[in-house]
């Protein structure tokens, strides 16, 4: 990797901040001052910027307990964006895998890794996300069978959703597990069957299940076998 590559994959400079710095003698490859940008850093390389060693921060995959009133985007909108309650160096590097609502809390997966987001999102991959659901009204038991086959969705003509996994936890609250990720389709599958979602929770997205020790707006970095189930 060039060293001015290398320098602003480490730290939050710029490729001409990079460049300024290793002019005026303040990075070293392996004890030597090294000017020149385009210098090959090797993957055994100790490499400093201002006397303190540097390296590249790599992949990074974080769950977050998301909490109400923010948004799954990269800017901020309406709402704050999740992005703000991660206080870690290049921020700006990260995507989120999937969106919730802003009134929707629960699990937010984070992660620079493009083709381990894909995984998560793309419909293909049929990646299972499970749901807690509060419910304005009673539901009736044959809704169980009716989401297993398929529900019609209000203003869609693709036909019935893929088979979905509901679970009665009581007459208002329900466990739903999909593998689609329509436009607010937990909100409008319940819609039509005559029902509303006053509340949604997600706590499992494949085979990662919110940490239950985060609370609300608190995150953590997700541990290897987290990581490698996905892929």
């Amino acid at each position: 990797m060039r060293l001015d590559k290398f320098i602003c994959e480490s730290t939050e400079l710029t490729r001409s901040m990079a460049k300024k710095a290793m002019k005026q003698g303040e990075v070293t490859c392996d004890g030597a001052v090294i000017k020149d940008a385009s210098f090959k850093v090797a993957k055994d390389s100790q490499v400093t910027l201002y006397g303190e060693p540097i390296s590249v921060i790599g992949e990074r995959y974080i769950m977050l307990n998301k909490p109400v009133d923010t948004i799954c985007s990269t800017v901020d909108e309406v709402y704050p964006s999740v992005l703000n309650l991660l206080y870690i160096d290049k921020v700006d590097s990260l995507h989120i895998a999937g969106r919730l609502d802003a009134d929707t809390t629960g699990l937010v997966l984070i992660t620079s890794d493009g083709q381990w987001s894909h995984n998560i999102t793309s419909p293909r991959k049929l990646c299972p996300k499970t749901y807690l659901v509060q419910l304005a009204d009673p539901i009736e038991e044959s809704l169980v069978e009716q989401f297993a086959q398929g529900v019609e969705l209000r203003g869609e003509d693709g036909g019935l959703t893929k088979p979905a996994q509901l679970e009665i936890i009581d007459p208002q609250q329900v466990r739903l597990t999909i593998t689609e990720g329509k436009y607010h389709q937990v909100k409008r599958m319940f819609a039509a069957v005559g029902n509303k979602v006053v509340g949604l929770h997600r706590e499992r997205v494949g085979n990662i299940s919110l940490d239950t020790e985060l609370e609300p707006g608190e995150w953590r970095y997700l541990s290897e076998a987290e990581v490698t189930g996905v892929k």
